[in-house]
């Protein structure tokens, strides 16, 4: 059974993103964990949760977030009845990236769905701090859902790769389950300067064939062009619906990524995006 967390802060965000983990795992047994966690402002503010009024204001948090993880939990069984699905919530005093962190320690979770922050314009995702913090650290797969996004079987997959990572099954097999059960073709896309591969790079991607052997696939190189270019412009070739990358230290996914101010990370992507870690 594939364990799914689904963060949720009960925005409209949120809840498209745990839309479409519901859609696109519909035909898989699932175990769902609804997550919200919660920190006071009084509490980062030096006020002690020892004394009265913190103790009521986190009594009074902790009550609201159990009452709207049980009124999500029933909104998604009257709108997504499913018998392969069954749910769990948690409901924690304790800031998001923490609590994953203990979530997964915990043996909770193989995948996260969480939403992004929402669109700066009619086609730019800023991903918000947490998503980004989220994509860094998480030790398990992670699909951010644009906010507004309706839900698509994912027939088209766009897969960038620099081909440095010593690729092992872990790395590609929610990209193999998700293309096996949609018939999707992957489309695995090396961006370069115009440089040949090193010996290293082509016994990867030589590995990359063999994993995706059975699966439709396609390779494509694309030259003198930043990553973030090469995908929009592949996109507005073909209707993508999904896409991925490896969260490899030093690769172009960092450098995308986590060298520019965080609130400043953003490029054109209107599609959900999978982030697979390399540990």
């Amino acid at each position: 059974m594939k364990r799914i967390l689904l963060p949720t802060d009960f925005s409209e965000n949120s809840w498209n993103a745990i839309k479409y983990a519901l859609q696109l795992f519909k035909d898989s047994e699932c175990n769902f964990t609804l997550l919200n966690t919660y920190t006071p402002m009084i509490y980062q503010f030096e006020y002690t949760l020892e004394s009265s009024v913190g103790a009521e204001l986190v009594d009074a948090m902790r009550e609201t977030s159990v009452s709207k993880l049980d009124e999500m939990v029933d909104r998604i069984e009257k709108e997504f009845k499913n018998p392969k699905h069954i749910f769990g919530k948690t409901s924690s005093f304790n800031t998001l990236l923490r609590e994953i962190d203990e979530l997964y320690e915990g043996n909770t979770m193989d995948l996260i769905v969480m939403g992004t922050k929402g669109a700066t314009g009619a086609k730019e995702i800023l991903f918000g701090s947490n998503t980004v913090h989220v994509f860094k650290n998480a030790k398990c797969p992670v699909i951010a859902v644009p906010s507004g996004f309706e839900f698509e079987e994912p027939h088209e997959i766009l897969f960038p790769s620099d081909y440095e990572v010593d690729f092992e099954d872990k790395h590609v097999a929610l990209i193999k389950e998700i293309g096996s059960a949609y018939h999707a073709r992957v489309n695995i896309m090396n961006v370069s300067y115009g440089y040949d591969l090193s010996e290293n790079q082509e016994k990867n991607r030589k590995k990359l064939e063999g994993y995706f052997k059975g699966i439709a696939h396609l390779f494509h190189n694309v030259s003198n062009q930043t990553v973030a270019g090469a995908i929009t412009e592949f996109q507005l070739k073909a209707r993508v619906n999904l896409l991925t990358m490896i969260n490899n230290k030093h690769s172009f996914f960092e450098n995308l990524f986590f060298k520019s101010t965080i609130n400043q990370i953003g490029f054109h992507l209107a599609i959900p995006f999978l982030v697979i870690p390399t540990k």
